[in-house]
């Protein structure tokens, strides 16, 4: 991608770092400074991919780049926006990415839980090498 393209990109991120949601902040103080099993999370992560031709990108959550994982949480707008989550979902997938998502309640009620779950897929995985499983 050109230069103003990857600034558009890092602005986005910026952005939506500065504008998180309390689930998506409660989630990130137990994901920071590899606090889950010492796996490195980035925050507001872009992920590129090309669609007929032409160069796009959205930003993830949460990304684990060892285990090609993304963690996304999703608010009430997903209730309304179900198809964009599916191909967004869908094309991560065909990038060998893995997606989880975990609703805002989830992470705000029960972040033990939400925790735990993710222990059991970082333990349950290897590391990817580029390679769908």
């Amino acid at each position: 991608m050109k230069s103003s393209e990857n600034s558009v990109i890092i602005e986005t991120a910026r952005a939506l770092r500065r504008k998180s949601t309390q689930s998506e902040s409660i989630l990130w103080q137990q994901l920071r400074n590899k606090k889950l099993n010492g796996a490195k999370f980035h925050r507001q992560h872009a992920i590129k991919f090309i669609i007929d031709g032409c160069k796009r990108f959205f930003v993830a959550d949460f990304y684990y780049a060892e285990h090609k994982l993304v963690i996304e949480i999703d608010g009430k707008i997903h209730e309304r926006q179900k198809d964009y989550d599916y191909m967004r979902t869908f094309i991560m997938n065909t990038m060998c990415i893995k997606v989880i998502r975990f609703k805002n309640e989830e992470v705000e009620n029960n972040c033990g839980s939400v925790i735990s779950k993710l222990k059991k897929v970082l333990t349950s995985s290897t590391p990817t090498t580029n390679r769908c499983e």
